[in-house]
């Protein structure tokens, strides 16, 4: 535990997954199929992540591909704008695209649309991952989305294989989506190997049960993982969390707010833990500080430009009440 720790206090992240495009409807409330206009920016979940994490003043380098098109520079720019080291992305050409989130802030029968045909991040190959500089980071990161297909789901295997050998901790978002898995019966066992071979994990209680076989099992699949030595994070929703480390648990609250969309809180929360933990914050207060990044991130439109600076999170902190009990 304590490799895993230094790592994260290194503050110097290698993340791996996906960048996207978002196209969130305009404004506030409007269904995307009334809406006359809609707003771009950063999107998926790795590339959030990373923008979260760069936002807090962590370094974070994204490792992935991306397209030879317009749609594929519109999201290295954004990752540039917001900080994020590029130097690791591989620009692909072909038929191979970006992906398109259409999404809008509106609760009630939240839609988001996912373009995901011929995604170009599932076309990183063991070469990419074998020019990583691993010695130049301090830990890795790794959402689950880029265990859906080949050849991406072996290149990421590489990689947890590259950053054990120079004692990099890995850690895990388990980020299970079920669109882009040939089925649940193999995006189990592939996320469950992803899982034994990560030092954290973060997930909530449906993707827990998922590994498991079971909603119901889920507590009891993190507590097996926790129990073999890594540091695991179960989230459940309006419930908290739930945190394993070093064969104790502790809970925790989340702070309510009026959500105007529910994606990018995991992204969020992700972001918050490990900058908080790289900034010197004890383990809870940490994910109290990612709970409260997530729930910043549902009150606002977007998702990279609703991730807060570490600034606007301290100010949230002192002016919201919360957390609610555990």
């Amino acid at each position: 535990m304590s490799a895993l720790m230094d790592g994260i206090k290194g503050n110097c992240f290698a993340v791996f997954g996906r960048a996207g495009m978002d196209m969130f409807a305009d404004p506030l409330g409007v269904k995307s199929e009334e809406a006359a206009h809609f707003r771009a920016d950063l999107g998926g979940s790795s590339a959030n992540i990373c923008a979260g994490l760069v936002k807090l003043g962590s370094k974070a380098a994204l490792i992935t591909s991306v397209s030879d098109d317009a749609v594929g520079r519109f999201a290295l720019n954004r990752l540039r704008h917001y900080g994020v080291d590029t130097s690791h992305i591989r620009v692909l050409g072909g038929e191979y695209r970006l992906s398109l989130a259409v999404y809008e802030s509106c609760m009630e029968d939240f839609q988001n649309v996912i373009y995901r045909n011929g995604a170009v991040d599932f076309q990183v190959t063991e070469e990419d991952m074998d020019r990583v500089d691993y010695g130049a980071h301090s830990a890795l990161i790794t959402a689950g989305t880029v265990f859906a297909a080949e050849p991406s789901r072996s290149a990421t295997f590489r990689a947890f294989e590259n950053a054990r050998k120079v004692g990099l901790p890995v850690i895990f978002d388990i980020d299970y989506r079920p669109y882009s898995w040939p089925s649940p019966e193999v995006a189990a066992k592939v996320l469950s190997r992803a899982g034994a071979e990560s030092d954290l994990i973060v997930g909530n209680d449906e993707e827990f049960g998922f590994m498991a076989g079971g909603i119901e099992k889920g507590l009891d699949k993190a507590r097996e993982l926790a129990a073999e030595g890594r540091m695991v994070i179960y989230k459940m929703g309006e419930a908290g969390a739930i945190t394993m480390a070093d064969g104790e648990e502790f809970r925790t609250g989340i702070y309510p707010v009026t959500a105007v969309k529910p994606n990018g809180a995991g992204d969020s929360f992700m972001a918050g833990l490990l900058a908080s933990i790289a900034d010197g914050h004890s383990l809870k207060d940490a994910v109290l500080r990612g709970s409260a990044c997530a729930s910043i991130v549902v009150s606002q439109p977007g998702c990279a430009p609703a991730m807060p600076t570490t600034a606007q999170l301290d100010a949230f902190l002192e002016q919201h009440p919360g957390p609610t009990a555990a």
